[in-house]
């Protein structure tokens, strides 16, 4: 493509804004990862009705599936459409993922956080556990109902990583702390998916896949948050930068 700097495309969410709909990606998805990965930003917004990704699509070097306030709608993953937990946005469904479809065809790369970690799974076929602490698991994966934004970020807890994979290649080490910051996660694992890290109680973490040339990896944690404190996180965005261009998450990718 013709930018000096790759283009990274970011999906967008609904959100009210003085009483109007609007698109938003909070800023610290956007700033990690143009400062990390040295990328430039192109923001796609929730509007599938006068949108096609596939619009945009062709557009980008690589995609960032962001993390969200909502959630994945149930019938997404087969469950009953009334169930779930709200809120949700079929819009952000649609778009994310019908860019996930459009990037696996061209052959290019996908990084997924949080929500985005699982738009993946599901669009692999897999399913959602809407609350991953009923029943009461090892240990909880979401800081206490009503925590401000800092005490909800700083719940942590360890996760392993699989060895040989793309995140202990490219991070060079076995074992992370991270944020855990979510309500729902993976049920059932996707089919192609790849486990690149489990939670001391046996939760995926993290999952990667190489379709068509298109790499994918994805975290359930933050690491967009607090990046400039976290060498680990600045890592992983580097793998990105690496990924849009051209190259591999990892060494031997």
């Amino acid at each position: 493509m013709s930018s000096a700097r790759p283009v990274l495309g970011f999906t967008c969410c609904h959100v009210e804004a003085d009483g109007e709909n609007a698109q938003s990606v909070i800023d610290r998805y956007v700033m990690a990862a143009m400062r990390w990965a040295d990328a430039a930003a192109l923001l796609v917004p929730a509007a599938p009705d006068l949108m096609s990704p596939r619009d945009v699509a062709a557009r980008l070097d690589g995609l960032m599936l962001t993390g969200s306030p909502s959630n994945v709608a149930a019938e997404r993953y087969g469950d009953d459409p009334s169930s779930g937990a709200a809120p949700f946005d079929k819009d952000r469904d649609a778009m994310a993922f019908g860019l996930i479809d459009a990037m696996i065809d061209l052959g290019r790369p996908i990084f997924a956080v949080c929500r985005g970690f699982q738009e993946v799974n599901v669009a692999f076929g897999g399913t959602l556990n809407r609350d991953v602490n009923r029943p009461p698991r090892e240990f909880t994966h979401h800081a206490p109902e009503g925590a401000d934004l800092e005490a909800m970020f700083a719940h942590q807890h360890s996760v392993m990583l699989t060895p040989g994979g793309v995140l202990a290649r490219g991070l060079g080490c076995d074992g992370l702390e991270v944020n855990s910051v979510h309500f729902q996660g993976v049920g059932r694992l996707g089919a192609g998916l790849i486990v690149e890290a489990v939670a001391p109680d046996g939760l995926v973490e993290a999952v990667s896949a190489d379709v068509n040339g298109a790499q994918i990896l994805a975290v359930q944690w933050h690491p967009e948050w607090r990046t400039d404190l976290n060498t680990a996180s600045q890592t992983l965005f580097a793998m990105l930068g690496m990924a849009v261009r051209g190259g591999s998450f990892a060494p031997g990718a």
